[in-house]
């Protein structure tokens, strides 16, 4: 029993591991594709996109992890199949479900480490990765001269150069624009040609500009009539630099992205969700105490002490119709007055609920990561068992096609959830219970040697069923 424990063991964790590895390729992959243009030509050091790549690849586990272990367990069983390996093992007196408990002990040592990674490691990678991310979108393009175009990316200076040279470092025909005191173009520069390069430190720009001439306008002396006066310098060789401050990658504080529900573990959910109830209760208990004094008039006696009693409404004696308009001209107002006390209460009160269900959601989402790996190993282990199929082509198919499922109900519930459509509860837990019968119901046709997906019982069927049509006619 040992031995067959251990085949199994290995003929499961390497595939897991190539796949596994597959996966978060393919999903780094999707992920340089989507930010690529915020990314490339903003001069980043080369550590920081392998920072943020590092990071996504951490956030990239939810979903990496249960696709693995599906196609994994479909090619592990698929591939014991195919060689008749799982005939010996059966013929030996092993049923497939004592086989598969040494898979399921691996599968329940992979949930509980998805747990605490969900719950201690994720959280960080998630602060790491949304902060540079933000900070990286939000930095300047590299690319500070382009060609034919009056770049202003530089305070106080606009600048044109006609062409660049193969080399990107030299320059020709080349305007610089700069602002005076007064904010208008009081120097104009004009060189035919320059030259291009950062310092040592990377905190300057510096141009070299050859063969130009510069023209300097001042304002004049104060006073009834200032005279401007206009000056015109001619260079052989001229240097100006121009600071780097503003292009180089500057970190947001991290504390502000800490409130964000993906950036907490369980106890900082829990923390927050129980401070939102309580902040709904006591809004409540506001509200009404806010409502109370705008209710004079009333058919229903109050019941609370502390409460002022209202005027009961049959108490009022009208006589005239002027009295009755005067009346419903107070109530009318009353009501204005109360909704206008109401809305932004009542706006707070959606915006904190669907936090707390958020939240909620968050939470549940620490534990749907183990239970999705055990359901889909529940589905793919007896998947392959039934299509006896080994390698990347079939068993990839059926796997991306279960994975999409559950991928698609879950992110329906999820959002369900968020708008209150469903509870958050229900919301997590929904792709699991839809999912969790089909591995059981699997698990049974593999251990009783159904021939699920044998075409020619599903020929077999329909022509039996076509031939009883036409006897009938």
């Amino acid at each position: 029993m040992k031995k067959i424990h251990l085949l199994l063991l290995k003929s499961f964790i390497r595939p897991f591991i190539v796949t596994l590895l597959i996966v978060m390729f393919v999903l780094l992959m999707l992920f340089l594709f989507k930010y690529i243009d915020d990314l490339i030509g903003k001069g980043f050091q080369w550590y920081i996109i392998l920072e943020l790549m590092m990071y996504n690849s951490a956030t990239n586990v939810a979903m990496a992890l249960p696709l693995s272990v599906l196609l994994s367990s479909i090619m592990t069983y698929g591939s014991l199949g195919e060689n008749y390996e799982l005939v010996a093992i059966k013929s030996a007196g092993i049923s497939l479900r004592r086989a598969m408990y040494p898979m399921m002990i691996v599968v329940l040592v992979l949930s509980i480490a998805a747990f605490a990674f969900s719950d201690y490691m994720l959280p960080v990678a998630n602060l790491k990765y949304y902060s540079l991310l933000y900070d990286a979108r939000k930095q300047k393009s590299a690319d500070l001269l382009p060609e034919n175009i009056f770049s202003n990316r530089f305070p106080g200076y606009s600048i044109r150069v006609k062409r660049k040279d193969p080399d990107g470092q030299t320059l020709r025909d080349i305007m610089i624009y700069s602002k005076g005191k007064l904010e208008t173009n009081q120097v104009v520069t004009f060189a035919k040609s320059g030259l291009m390069y950062r310092t040592k430190d990377d905190l300057y720009l510096v141009l070299k500009l050859y063969d130009g001439v510069r023209y300097e306008e001042d304002a004049g002396d104060e006073g009834y009539r200032p005279r401007q006066q206009l000056r015109r310098f001619r260079f052989k060789e001229t240097e100006q630099k121009f600071s780097l401050e503003d292009f180089t990658i500057k970190r947001t504080d991290e504390n502000e992205f800490r409130n964000a529900s993906a950036m907490m573990n369980l106890r900082q959910l829990q923390h927050y969700i129980d401070s939102a109830h309580k902040e709904v209760d006591s809004n409540v208990n506001v509200n009404y105490s806010l409502i109370s004094p705008y209710i004079k008039y009333t058919t229903v006696p109050a019941k609370s002490a502390n409460i002022k009693k209202p005027i009961p409404a049959d108490s009022i004696k009208i006589t005239t119709v002027s009295e009755k308009a005067n009346v419903f001209n107070n109530a009318l107002s009353e009501v204005h007055q109360i909704q206008d006390v109401l809305k932004n209460r009542t706006d707070r009160h959606k915006e904190t609920s669907k936090s707390i269900r958020r939240y909620v959601m968050e939470y549940q989402k620490k534990f749907t990561l183990g239970a999705a790996c055990i359901v889909l190993f529940l589905i793919g282990a007896p998947l392959g068992a039934i299509i006896r199929k080994g390698g990347l082509g079939l068993p990839v198919v059926v796997s991306v096609i279960f994975f999409l499922i559950y991928y698609i109900i879950g992110t329906i519930g999820e959002k369900s959830a968020k708008e209150g459509d469903l509870s958050p509860l229900i919301g997590a837990w929904i792709a699991i219970a839809v999912l969790f019968p089909i591995g059981l119901f699997l698990t049974y046709k593999a251990a009783t040697d159904s021939a699920l997906f044998d075409a020619d019982i599903y020929k077999r069927f329909f022509k039996r069923f076509t031939l009883r049509k036409t006897k009938s006619v």
